[in-house]
């Protein structure tokens, strides 16, 4: 295993410009930045003495929708581990080139809060490339520690749409799972990518304008997936235990600006959660809280 540290958090805007150079005729079959197709690389990214910026998290908070508090809001942490990820995505060691990927789930485990003074490590390595009906999945795995001691993780899986057929290996933790029905309505203005991309990092085009979104075939720039997850675990945070997992499956893109439907409703161990249109039946999202004993 080979492990590549960084004192801190790797160029959004040199890393989008690598991301995009495998698209290129000619150049994406460069060495160096042609994509292996192959097993997932054999390293690991980290970031050591991470701390948080109090205005920064203010942002954040009010962009997702937050309370202000003493810790951390469990999808905070995913911040300080994108670049890395980003990094990770970009080598050409990955099996895959990133602008052609899909986010389609998330899993993040809090094992217990971490506190706005705390200084933590963070880690993320590439793992579990396997089939899928219509291509291949792969998950990004990110550790953070807090005095050696892992207070979070996050499972980020990834879809590459290709040659398929063969079923999934094991069952996705949405599997089944319908959103419940809600009457909050979500505005979401036209702006929300550029204004999420500013505080998180996450200057995909396909979020900041409809002319860069259309380019990769949306009729509009489209709403980040881990921004519509915190804004659901912002409006349940008042009920969330100080340990629990929560996934989300990501089905239709929210094209901005748009009106969404927010529903939960709480289960024996935790809540279930979605979002769904409000002109269209369609669901973007679904999620799980499950609470940690």
């Amino acid at each position: 295993m080979t492990t590549r540290s960084y004192s801190k958090s790797p160029s959004g805007a040199p890393l989008y410009l690598k991301a995009m150079l495998p698209a290129l005729p000619i150049v994406g079959r460069l060495p160096g930045i042609k994509h292996a197709d192959g097993a997932v690389p054999d390293l690991v990214l980290e970031r050591h003495g991470v701390t948080t910026d109090p205005d920064h998290l203010d942002s954040y908070n009010d962009v997702c929708g937050f309370a202000l508090g003493d810790t951390l809001p469990a999808t905070y942490p995913h911040l300080a581990a994108f670049g890395l990820q980003m990094a990770l995505m970009t080598d050409a060691s990955f099996p895959f080139a990133p602008m052609g990927l899909i986010h389609l789930r998330n899993s993040i485990t809090q094992h217990r809060p971490i506190r706005v003074d705390e200084t933590f490590d963070v880690s993320v390595r590439a793992a579990g490339l396997r089939p899928h009906p219509k291509g291949r999945l792969v998950d990004l795995l990110t550790t953070v520690t807090v005095d050696g001691e892992t207070a979070w993780e996050e499972v980020t899986t990834y879809f590459r749409r290709g040659k398929g057929g063969a079923p999934e290996e094991t069952l996705a933790p949405m599997a089944g799972v319908e959103a419940p029905d809600g009457v909050v309505h979500w505005r979401m203005a036209g702006n929300l990518g550029r204004r999420y991309g500013a505080v998180s990092g996450d200057r995909n085009p396909i979020h900041l304008y409809p002319i860069t979104a259309k380019a990769f075939g949306f009729s509009s720039n489209i709403a980040h997936g881990m921004w519509t997850k915190a804004h659901c675990l912002a409006a349940l945070q008042n009920r969330l235990p100080n340990a629990f997992t929560v996934h989300v499956e990501l089905h239709k893109p929210i094209l901005l600006p748009a009106t969404t439907i927010f529903g939960s409703e709480e289960t024996v161990d935790g809540y279930l959660f979605g979002v769904k249109g409000s002109r269209k039946p369609q669901t973007h999202l679904t999620g799980r809280i499950v609470t940690l004993k």
